[in-house]
């Protein structure tokens, strides 16, 4: 199966939030690599852009309808239903206030301001990606992979695993997060990027997955490594990335759909920007509510009006 992929390496400036760290995005070289986010770097370095498809130049241009808006569409499908999320806890969670904070994330980003952002984003057929997530099911995986030095391949072979027994239902509707915790240590993770998300055949079917691990204090990855809105800073931090993950799924879910001249989905090129935050009562900063929790979650691009990051549409 052709694989199409993209990589994007971004310079970026840490917003107005003191501390944060600059992080851009880099693409992983295993055999069928996927779309990734939130990959580190330093303030400075220079951009790529994206990689060959295989596609001729002809056929590639064919396909892409150019906006005004500073992004592209590029023919594939999006999400034109509500994105099933599927939480796959993979090492040891437990007494981890993480299994409650992310769940009330996903609950809380369907019907949000800042979820509608993904709303200006459509099909060929001008359908537009709805504003609505379902958090659809959760299972645990007590390192079926190990916890030293996981592969794209592992995190393939959880999700696979997941479906195959059962414990989770086999959904092209769905996106498959591997969430993996403190322990387990990811090739790439916290060297090169932060998560990722890509697609695959599994069981006969297009799945889309993706992988988000906890950090911890890393600052490589954890923007507040002291404190953060929920009192657990590798959740936090997790949930800045999911979010991201989650949006570039929803527009992009096999990775021929929306990006732009430079290869950057949409969440891309609002990446680690935060816009206006606000105090919480521990002193850590916060930028929107959902599901009754405070969180720091970066920006959207809004395909609209010419293009602009923002955390509501």
């Amino acid at each position: 199966m052709r694989v199409l992929w993209r990589c994007a390496l971004i310079s970026l400036v840490a917003a107005s939030v003191v501390g944060f760290t600059a992080i851009a995005h880099a693409s992983p070289t295993e055999t069928a690599p996927p779309r990734v986010g939130n990959s580190i770097s330093h303030v400075g370095m220079s951009t790529r852009g994206r990689s060959p498809d295989g596609l001729p130049a002809g056929a590639r241009a064919a396909r892409t309808r150019t906006t005004s808006n500073g992004i592209s569409y590029h023919g594939g499908p999006v999400f034109t239903t509500a994105v099933n999320v599927y939480l796959i806890w993979y090492g040891n969670w437990s007494g981890d206030t993480a299994t409650t904070i992310l769940p009330k994330l996903v609950t809380g980003l369907s019907g949000s301001p800042y979820y509608k952002i993904n709303t200006t984003y459509y099909d060929g057929a001008n359908r537009h990606v709805p504003n609505a997530v379902t958090l659809a099911g959760q299972t645990t995986d007590a390192y079926s992979q190990g916890h030293t030095n996981l592969s794209d391949t592992s995190i393939n072979t959880v999700v696979t695993n997941a479906i195959s027994s059962g414990a989770l239902p086999k959904d092209p509707n769905g996106l498959y997060l591997v969430l993996t915790s403190t322990d387990v240590t990811k090739s790439g993770f916290l060297t090169s990027y932060c998560g990722w998300h890509t697609n695959a055949t599994i069981a006969g079917a297009d799945i889309k997955y993706a992988f988000v691990g906890d950090p911890g204090t890393n600052s490589a990855c954890s923007v507040q490594t002291s404190v953060s809105p929920n009192g657990n800073v590798g959740a936090d931090a997790m949930a800045s990335v999911l979010s991201h993950e989650l949006e570039e799924t929803a527009t992009d879910p096999d990775l021929s759909a929306w990006w732009d001249q430079r290869g950057y989905e949409n969440a891309d090129k609002c990446a680690w920007t935060f816009g206006t935050t606000y105090k919480v009562a521990n002193g850590s900063l916060a930028n929107m509510t959902l599901g009754g929790l405070n969180f720091l979650i970066q920006r959207n691009w809004v395909n609209a009006s010419g293009g602009y990051c923002a955390l509501s549409d």
